[in-house]
């Protein structure tokens, strides 16, 4: 096994980032990409123009590419934000203003996973009532996740770089996961397991696979230190998405890395050509 037997996406929204967002698909496809995935792109918009959102459709079909991930709106993200579903009052409701648009979006686009990120703590707000918020909101997204026949992840971040996040553990994800599918009776939420947050907060990625490769939605890597491309750190990332492989998870493993001081076209040395085309 290898990295030349995985299915690999490229995340659009941090790679490919020196090109207007409707040149990255075609660029992923002229790397000999087929698939990409995307953060929610207009960062100050939960509700974009019709207009907006078709020709980024157009692009993407236009590339020859699959859209096979998407996030629901997360704030500024990049930036100081974490997501918008636990924060109380306009941000909440600008998340629930999405739902629909992103959900409607990754169904026209054949789409079927939906990730919703979590949000920061907020100053002065009972940590329970932010938690009571967000299953609100999760539950409204995993069931419109289920209206396109998509599934809901749930993302952990890490807390040297996000201190503020409440999600920054494999168990604390998974418990998340757990309280959507109790209150929605869907099943469809399902875990995201990002290897470069989870080593970041220094958890065993082979027993963190081990416990919940079988609640795995998608996977995204980066190397660690530096969230560089595979072979710039230290993370033995084939041999953990081999035993990904092995514990039965055949879905996308999104590469969400920095490309580092060269044009994003140059940061794929370390995957064959041929191998990154989505079988």
């Amino acid at each position: 096994m290898g990295f030349a037997d995985q299915r690999f996406n490229v995340n659009l929204s941090i790679l490919f980032t020196e090109l207007p967002l409707l040149e990255r698909p075609a660029a992923a496809a002229a790397a000999g990409f087929t698939a990409v995935e995307l953060w929610w792109p207009w960062v100050d918009s939960p509700t974009p123009e019709q207009s907006e959102l078709d020709a980024l459709k157009k692009a993407i079909e236009d590339a020859g590419v699959r859209l096979t991930g998407l996030n629901f709106y997360a704030g500024q993200l990049p930036g100081p934000d974490r997501g918008a579903l636990s924060l109380p009052g306009a941000e909440s409701e600008r998340f629930r203003a999405n739902i629909d648009v992103a959900a409607d979006f990754a169904r026209s686009l054949g789409c079927t996973a939906l990730n919703a990120l979590y949000g920061n703590r907020v100053d002065g707000v009972d940590p329970a009532e932010q938690d009571a918020l967000a299953l609100e909101n999760l539950v409204l997204a995993a069931r419109a996740a289920d209206r396109v026949g998509a599934i809901l992840l749930i993302e952990t971040l890490n807390r040297p770089e996000s201190p503020r996040y409440p999600l920054v553990s494999a168990p604390a994800g998974i418990a998340i996961v757990d309280k959507v599918n109790e209150a929605t009776g869907l099943g469809n939420a399902k875990f995201l397991m990002d290897l470069y947050h989870l080593s970041m907060n220094g958890e065993d990625l082979q027993q963190v696979i081990a416990a919940y490769a079988d609640r795995t939605g998608h996977v995204q890597i980066a190397d660690n230190p530096g969230r560089g491309a595979p072979g710039t750190g230290t993370l033995p990332l084939e041999e953990l998405l081999d035993q990904l492989a092995k514990a039965g998870y055949e879905g996308f493993v999104g590469l969400e890395y920095k490309p580092g001081d060269r044009p994003s076209a140059e940061a794929f040395d370390w995957l064959p050509a041929a191998a990154r085309a989505a079988r």
